[in-house]
């Protein structure tokens, strides 16, 4: 594996960032890509937005008018990807995840907000590699498989079994 440049930003107020999230964004994307054994150098943007954000995002871009905890825009395709001429790095593509759903979703399931956020973190980083759990299914479990691992790599391990959402 190469170099992995995470660049994260903050565009919202509405939840203090703790001190160490970047850094623990930062060693989920590494995680993610090393357990996927990703052979090339990449650049991941992860931006921290709120509700409104979010759903506005969700609403343009999924056409779904709600909120949601985080989401992924993957500038690949089948392994194809842009390639940052500066840098030789794969662009893998741009993370936003909700800091208010962070919060509500580490209350709900009796976690940290840093175990949540980097839980939305490895979730995404694999949409980004092409995993989808849309449809439910293998492809689903082995999706949440790969994001427990990392979880218990980083020293963050569910305190409790998962459960899957019905939407």
């Amino acid at each position: 594996m190469g170099k992995v440049r995470v660049i994260i930003s903050n565009h919202q107020k509405a939840v203090k960032i703790p001190t160490g999230v970047r850094m623990l964004v930062r060693r989920c994307c590494n995680a993610v890509l090393q357990l996927e054994q990703f052979p090339h150098s990449a650049e991941i943007s992860v931006v921290f937005v709120d509700n409104a954000q979010i759903q506005e995002l969700n609403r343009k871009y999924r056409g779904k008018d709600m909120p949601t905890d985080v989401l992924s825009f993957p500038m690949g395709e089948n392994g194809e990807y842009e390639i940052n001429h500066d840098t030789d790095a794969v662009i893998l593509g741009d993370v936003a995840i909700s800091m208010e759903k962070a919060v509500e979703q580490a209350q709900k399931y009796d976690h940290s907000l840093e175990r949540e956020i980097g839980f939305l973190t490895a979730h995404s980083v694999l949409h980004l590699l092409g995993y989808d759990h849309e449809q439910g299914g293998i492809d689903r479990v082995r999706m949440r498989e790969k994001e427990e691992q990392v979880m218990t790599q980083l020293g963050l391990p569910s305190s409790s079994s998962y459960v899957l959402d019905e939407e």
